[in-house]
């Protein structure tokens, strides 16, 4: 991995990854899975064992835990997860310290932000209001049923407004393999649910220890 360097050089566009990078999310992913998973009469979890799954898409997080194939039975499933985390489970999310006095340093020093996550762009969208930082990204890229975050970056990159100089910042190992096999750089965030193992296993230019970390990017 390269040392830090000034993102007004190396990159044109530095694109978050939402749950587990900007915010802690399990609170509300937990609770509205077993809200779902009650309904639908199978067994809860918990927390601790839900945490495994912070990150992939939902749909994939649902058929692991009940075994369910039909893709049908899935949609529902999600649907009923919705249901709750569209009401309440968005506002459980916790912004993990240090994050907005960086986000607002990265954007003071004029470098362009956005969001690409896997969870819903209106729920992403209601997140970062609920937390004052949405100023701060130049757009929101957010995810549904069967759609893997390489599929998003890959339409990102046909829009031209990511390329092979943009930077994605992410706690697992599929948000930097989607960034790897569009042509774009990674970074790692230590602080969320990725271990340093999975992370570097993805040969990340940057891994990140903490938020503030964050700041080196900027300030050499």
């Amino acid at each position: 991995m390269a040392a830090f360097s000034p993102v007004t050089a190396d990159h044109d566009l530095v694109l978050f990854d939402l749950d587990g990078t900007l915010s802690d999310p399990l609170p509300g992913i937990a609770r509205s899975i077993n809200y779902a998973l009650a309904h639908f009469g199978y067994r809860e979890r918990d927390p601790s064992e839900i945490a495994a799954y912070v990150g992939p898409p939902l749909d994939q997080t649902l058929r692991s835990l009940t075994g369910v194939r039909s893709a049908d039975r899935v949609a529902a499933l999600v649907d009923k997860y919705r249901e709750r985390y569209g009401e309440v489970g968005y506002s459980e999310n916790v912004l993990y310290p240090g994050i907005a006095d960086v986000l607002q340093a990265l954007a003071d020093a004029g470098v362009p932000l956005a969001l690409c996550t896997s969870k819903r762009a209106d729920f992403a969208e209601k997140i970062l209001r609920r937390f004052g930082i949405r100023p701060h990204f130049v757009f929101v890229s957010g995810g549904d049923i069967g759609i893997e975050k390489a599929q998003q970056i890959a339409a990102l990159c046909e829009q031209r407004v990511a390329g092979p100089r943009t930077l994605m910042i992410g706690d697992r190992a599929g948000d930097l393999a989607a960034a790897h096999v569009n042509g774009l750089q990674a970074g790692g965030a230590l602080w969320g649910y990725g271990s340093r193992a999975e992370l570097e296993a993805e040969n990340p230019r940057y891994v990140f220890a903490s938020p503030a970390e964050l700041r080196t990017l900027v300030d050499g």
